[in-house]
């Protein structure tokens, strides 16, 4: 008997600039492999910003793809800038549950799923899997991955409240609610005390071995003209969560005391996505000759680009404490040497620690890092830093995670 899942996801192919694409592209990919075949219901590239091909063959031949009506607010409902901030909440695609309601309906009645599944961080994605499950009555799995709200996020109030609001209302009403990290789940827990501990439910983030298998084969290594070192940092920083101030600041003074330089390292920050905010500060501490920012490339030039690096880059602040990169995992599978400026308490390092990583200091400490680099840089040269083990590696591949995602929707169709 063909079991079907309905998959609720903003983040899908054709968008580009996003690490979130990977966990509902990859789920949908390997579930048949477990006896479950995907419906995923996606917004039309129209919303995205930035659009490519380079993961359209990525997309399972057994899975059916449907793109419902939707806009940016912020680029389609604008006029001179601005639009109304009602229009963009909880976030600016709340337009899309407007195509995407009906047509989740239509896949109802057309595909009868046994589940209906939907995923964070579009808020509107909950949204609608709450609708629907409410107007069909079919169970429904709400795979949150990080905690929606924290005291001071969203830091506008309204954007906050109607967030607060909406992971109520899908705690409450879901099957079954995924987090990514153990202190994910045991923060909602705390906070939703009526709620049997049982609804929470952990499967982390991870790596494609067959993206990886592929990079490898492509991979070509330079020939080093001179030992400077290459630090790579894959994927957005977000201002507040991955503040790299205090690095850029350690940077400047180990340089200014003559223990790095531009001919020994190269820092290169890969697809920020604020640039603008990083080159200020990079002119401030005027570290420009090392440090650089380089634009998005393709996904499989990234995890290349990852196995080619000295050494690689994890920016966390505390504020995080109880989240995990999805780029950690493969950052792993890269088995390059990790530098992880996060808190020594939080699930990042956590997970590093339990593979034996122990290249950790504060992203908030100046002195800790001007510490931890040379110390790690050391480490490279000597050829002694600690890296991830493949079994350990291994462990976190997505095929391994879509296993425990049907598990669970199996027990969630047997329950219904």
């Amino acid at each position: 008997m063909v079991k079907r899942v309905l998959m609720i996801a903003f983040h899908f192919p054709p968008m580009r600039g996003s690490s979130g694409i990977l966990r509902t592209l990859k789920f949908s990919r390997y579930l048949p492999e477990f006896d479950w075949e995907p419906i995923v219901l996606t917004a039309h590239p129209r919303t995205y910003s930035s659009i490519g091909d380079d993961q359209a063959g990525e997309v399972g031949e057994r899975v059916a793809v449907y793109r419902a009506f939707g806009l940016d607010t912020s680029r389609h409902l604008s006029f001179m800038g601005r639009y109304p901030a009602l229009l963009a909440l909880p976030d600016r695609w709340i337009s899309w549950s407007l195509g995407a309601v009906p047509m989740g309906l239509y896949l109802i009645r057309k595909y009868r799923p046994d589940v209906i599944w939907s995923t964070y961080p579009i808020a509107t994605a909950h949204l609608i899997g709450l609708s629907l499950s409410r107007l069909t009555g079919l169970p429904w799995v709400a795979d949150f991955r990080d905690p929606m709200t924290d005291i001071d996020y969203p830091p506008d109030r309204l954007t906050r409240q109607t967030f607060q609001w909406i992971e109520r209302e899908s705690v409450n009403y879901c099957t079954k609610a995924i987090l990514t990290t153990p202190g994910a789940v045991d923060d909602y827990k705390k906070r939703f005390p009526q709620t049997p501990a049982s609804r929470f439910h952990l499967i982390e983030n991870g790596y494609d071995e067959e993206n990886f298998t592929a990079a490898e084969a492509n991979l070509i290594k330079e020939q080093k003209k001179n030992t400077r070192l290459v630090l790579l940092h894959s994927g957005i920083i977000y201002p507040s969560e991955r503040d790299p101030t205090q690095f850029f600041e350690a940077l400047a003074v180990l340089a200014g005391q003559g223990l790095i330089s531009h001919t020994d390292l190269h820092v290169i920050l890969r697809a920020t996505a604020h640039d603008s905010y990083l080159l200020q500060l990079i002119d401030r501490y005027k570290i420009g000759d090392i440090v650089s920012l380089a634009p998005p490339i393709s996904y499989r030039e990234a995890l290349s680009e990852m196995l080619a690096a000295d050494g690689l880059l994890i920016l966390q602040a505390s504020n995080c404490n109880n989240q995990i990169p999805a780029k950690l995992y493969e950052y792993l599978r890269a088995r390059r040497p990790i530098l992880a400026l996060t808190d020594p308490a939080g699930n990042t390092a956590a997970a590093l620690i339990s593979v034996g990583i122990d290249t950790i200091a504060p992203l908030d400490s100046k002195n800790d890092i001007m510490r931890e680099l040379p110390r790690f840089l050391a480490l490279i040269k000597g050829n002694k830093a600690p890296i991830a083990s493949m079994e350990n590696a291994l462990a976190a591949s997505r095929r391994s995670r879509t296993k425990e995602l049907s598990a669970l929707l199996d027990d969630v169709a047997q329950r219904a």
